[in-house]
C-alpha cells in the first residue's frame, strides 16, 4: 500500500466511481519496483585505508559492494583522460586542445570541480542532455510508416527541452508541463509547446476510406505506451490486448490510463495572419490541381511515357509552398468525449467493459475506485500522480537514466522495464538513496550530476588488462571496479568531426536543417519533394541535434553508428561493431569532407612543417600528442607523398577518436 498516493487519489477527486473489483496478491505487490523507497543512509563505516577514496556518498555505496565481493576499484584516470571523458559526457563535444593543456597543468584541488561546474553551465550541456530525453520520448520530425509526412514545426518541442535542461527545470515540473501544459496555462505558448509531447509518436495515415475508431485508438495507444515506458519504466503496453503475462498490470489498468486522454485532441495554432493563410491556400490549390491532372495521365506500370510525367510531377511538387508555421499542441474537448472501453485483443471493433480514469492498480489499495469518466484537467491529474514524491517509480526511473548516461549502463540495466522481466538493481540501496536525493533537491538534475561526477567512482581509469579476479567475479563490470569504456554515439561522432575540423556552426535553436544526401536515398522517400535541402551550406554544419530527423531516412553516418529510428522509445543506444562503419568512415562523403577541412586547418595553424602538422592533428582530434610509433608512421607517410587529408581521415578512424575515454 502507498498511503500518500492513495491520499492523493482521495483528495484530488470528489467524483469517484464504484470499486473496481481489482485485487492484488502479496507476491504481486512485493516486487521491488512497486515498493516505497527504502530511504537508506550511505554506508557509515569506511576502512581507514579507503577513506581518501570516498569523495561522495556514491563512493561509499560502490566501495561497500566491491569489498563485499573481494574487489577493489581501479586507479584514478589521468587528467587528460578525465577532461575528454567529461567533455563528451556533458557536452557531446571534444575539449579544445588548449583547454586540455591548461587542465593537465592545473594542480589545484578545485580544478576538477570548476571544470564540472563550467560544463554544467554551458549551453552545450543542455544540447547534449536534451538528446537523451528526445531518445526516451521517441522524438522525430516525420510521421513514420509509408507516407512519413514531415512535421516541420516539431523543432519547437526540441528547443523547449533544451531550454528546460539549460535552466535545470525541476523534473516534476518538466513532466507536468509535457503531460498537461495546455491545461496548466492554455494562453502560454511555452506550455502549449510542452504539451506537444503527445504529438511525438509515429502516426499511420491510410489513404482511402478511414476507420475513425481505429485511427483514434492508434493515437491513444501512442499516448498511453510512452507513459509506461518513458515515465514509469514499466511495460504497460503489454497489457493492451490482455492482462500482462508477467507484471501485475491488468488490461483494465491499460485502458484506465488511456481514459486520461479520452478528451485530448490534436490542435494546430496558426502563427501566420489570415491574409497569409488565404494566399497559401490559393497557391497550394492551384498547384494541387495541376498535379491532379498530371497524375491522371500516368499509365499502368510499365509504361515508357511515365518517366517524363514523373519528372514533371516531381518538379511541380517542388513548387508547393512550405507549410505555414503553426504551434503543434493538444487540447481537451469535453464535448467530443468518446468513452474508453477495454478492447478485446486491443481491437477497436471489439469494445468490452467501459472504464474510467485511474492510475496503475498495484500502486493503489485493493478495490481503489476509478476516478470517473470526465474530470477537470484529466492529464494534469495523471501528471500529479506520476510526479508525486511518494510514487515509487518516477524518481527511480529518472535517476537510473542519469546514472546510465554517465556510466553506459544503469543501476537497472533495463531502463524502460523495471518489471519482473527487467533486470534487478545492481545497487538497490544506492538507487533509492539517489532517488531520495533527487526528490529532496527539488527534482533537479544538476545536483545529481555533481554527486556522480565528483565521485572517485566516476574518476576511475579504464583498465584494458583487467585483473583476473575482477573478470571472473564481475565480467560485465556491473559493480564498477573500473570505468566502462564508451564509444561515441552517432551524433557525438558527427559533431566531433565538425568540431575537430573547425567547421562546427555554433548556431542554436530554430527550424531543423535538411542536409544533402545521396540522390539514390532521396528517391526512396514516398514524396522526394519533402527533402528540400536548406539553401545555406553553412547550415549543414550545425550540431546533429539540429539536423532534421526523418524516421524513414537517417543520414548514413548516423544510421551505421546505431542512431535509432524513433518508432519506439529508445531506452539505451546500442553499440554495434561491423564493417559498414569502417566503410562509411573511409568512403563517406561527410567524413572525407571533414578530413579535408581538418587538413586545411592543420596546415593553416601548424604551418608547413610536417612534424608540427602531425602534432596539431593529434591534439585537435585526440586531446594528446602522438606517441613515438604514431609520429614515426605519420611522418613516413607524409614524406612518401601521402596527402594530408588522407592522414586526417586516418585520425578519424583511430579508437582514441571513436571512444570518449
Amino acid at each position: 500500500m502507498l498511503p500518500a498516493l492513495a491520499l492523493l487519489a482521495a483528495s484530488c477527486f470528489c467524483a469517484a466511481g464504484a470499486p473496481s473489483g481489482d485485487t492484488y496478491t502479496a507476491a504481486e505487490r512485493r516486487h521491488w519496483a512497486f515498493q516505497p523507497r527504502a530511504h537508506p543512509t550511505s554506508p557509515s563505516f569506511v576502512p581507514q585505508t579507503d577513506r581518501q577514496w570516498v569523495r561522495t556518498p556514491v563512493d561509499a555505496f560502490i566501495l561497500a559492494r566491491l569489498r563485499k565481493e573481494g574487489l577493489k576499484p581501479a586507479s584514478p584516470a589521468s587528467p587528460r583522460t578525465l577532461i575528454r571523458r567529461v567533455y563528451f559526457d556533458l557536452t557531446g563535444l571534444p575539449p579544445p586542445p588548449e583547454e586540455v593543456e591548461r587542465f593537465v597543468q592545473d594542480r589545484s584541488q578545485d580544478a576538477w570541480p570548476h571544470l564540472v561546474e563550467r560544463l554544467l553551465d554551458s549551453p552545450e550541456y543542455a544540447e547534449r542532455w536534451a538528446q537523451h530525453w528526445l531518445d526516451v520520448v521517441r522524438f522525430a520530425e516525420s510521421d513514420g510508416f509509408e507516407y512519413d509526412t514531415h512535421r516541420s514545426e516539431a523543432w519547437r518541442y526540441r528547443d523547449y527541452v533544451i531550454r528546460s535542461i539549460r535552466e535545470d527545470k525541476p523534473y516534476d515540473q518538466f513532466v507536468r508541463e509535457q503531460l498537461a501544459g495546455d491545461e496548466i496555462d492554455p494562453k502560454n505558448d511555452e506550455m502549449l509547446v510542452a504539451a506537444g509531447f503527445h504529438r511525438l509518436g509515429p502516426l499511420r495515415k491510410n489513404a482511402g476510406n478511414q476507420d475513425a475508431a481505429y485511427n483514434r485508438n492508434e493515437i491513444l495507444v501512442e499516448m498511453t505506451n510512452v507513459i509506461g515506458s518513458g515515465l514509469l519504466g514499466i511495460t504497460i503496453g503489454c497489457a493492451r490486448c490482455h492482462d500482462h503475462k508477467l507484471d501485475p498490470i491488468r488490461q483494465k489498468d491499460y485502458y484506465r490510463i488511456q481514459a486520461f486522454f479520452a478528451t485530448t485532441h490534436q490542435r494546430d495554432i496558426p502563427l501566420s495572419s489570415p491574409e497569409q493563410q488565404a494566399e497559401w491556400k490559393k497557391k497550394t490549390a492551384a498547384i494541387e490541381a495541376e498535379l491532379k491532372s498530371l497524375r491522371a495521365k500516368l499509365k499502368p506500370f510499365p509504361a515508357p511515357d511515365n518517366e517524363g510525367l514523373e519528372k514533371q510531377i516531381a518538379e511541380k511538387e517542388a513548387e508547393l509552398p512550405p507549410p505555414l508555421p503553426v504551434l503543434q499542441t493538444v487540447e481537451d474537448r469535453p464535448g467530443e468525449y468518446i468513452a474508453v472501453h477495454v478492447l478485446a485483443r486491443g481491437d477497436s471493433a471489439q469494445p468490452g467493459e467501459k472504464v474510467g480514469m485511474r492510475p496503475i492498480g498495484v500502486l493503489l489499495p485493493d478495490d481503489a475506485p476509478e476516478w470517473g469518466d470526465q474530470i477537470p484537467s484529466p492529464r494534469l491529474a495523471l501528471a500529479k500522480w506520476i510526479t508525486d514524491r511518494a510514487n515509487p517509480l518516477t524518481a527511480r526511473v529518472m535517476v537510473n537514466r542519469i546514472w546510465q548516461n554517465h556510466f553506459g549502463t544503469g543501476i537497472v540495466s533495463t531502463p524502460n522495464d523495471f518489471g519482473r522481466m527487467g533486470s534487478r538493481p545492481s545497487h538497490p540501496e544506492l538507487l533509492d538513496w539517489l532517488a531520495d536525493q533527487f526528490v529532496e533537491c527539488g527534482f533537479r538534475m544538476k545536483p545529481l550530476h555533481r554527486l556522480i561526477l565528483l565521485s572517485s567512482t566516476y574518476q576511475q581509469d579504464y583498465i584494458a588488462q583487467a585483473p583476473r579476479d575482477a573478470m571472473e567475479k564481475d565480467p560485465e563490470n556491473k559493480l564498477l571496479w573500473r570505468f566502462p569504456r564508451r564509444r561515441l554515439s552517432a551524433e557525438e561522432l558527427r559533431d566531433a568531426m565538425l568540431a575537430t575540423s573547425g567547421r562546427l556552426n555554433p548556431q542554436r535553436g530554430g527550424p531543423s536543417v535538411i542536409v544533402p544526401i545521396e540522390p539514390a536515398l532521396v528517391k526512396l522517400i514516398y514524396n522526394p519533394a519533402q527533402w528540400a535541402v536548406n539553401p545555406d551550406p553553412n547550415q549543414f554544419n550545425r550540431r546533429s541535434i539540429y539536423v532534421f530527423h526523418k524516421r524513414n531516412l537517417r543520414l548514413p553516418l548516423l544510421e551505421v553508428f546505431d542512431s535509432p529510428d524513433m518508432q519506439l522509445s529508445c531506452p539505451r543506444r546500442e553499440q554495434s561493431t561491423h564493417a559498414l562503419q569502417a566503410l562509411e568512415l573511409l568512403n563517406g562523403e561527410f567524413s572525407n569532407a571533414m578530413a579535408r577541412a581538418l587538413a586545411e586547418r592543420v596546415a593553416r595553424e601548424a604551418g608547413p612543417r610536417t612534424d608540427l602538422q602531425v602534432d596539431r592533428a593529434f591534439r585537435l582530434a585526440l586531446g594528446r600528442g602522438p606517441n613515438a610509433a604514431e609520429k614515426q608512421a605519420a611522418l613516413r607517410y607524409l614524406a612518401d607523398g601521402g596527402p594530408l587529408s588522407e592522414f586526417a581521415l586516418a585520425i578519424f578512424l583511430l579508437n582514441d577518436f571513436l571512444y570518449a575515454n
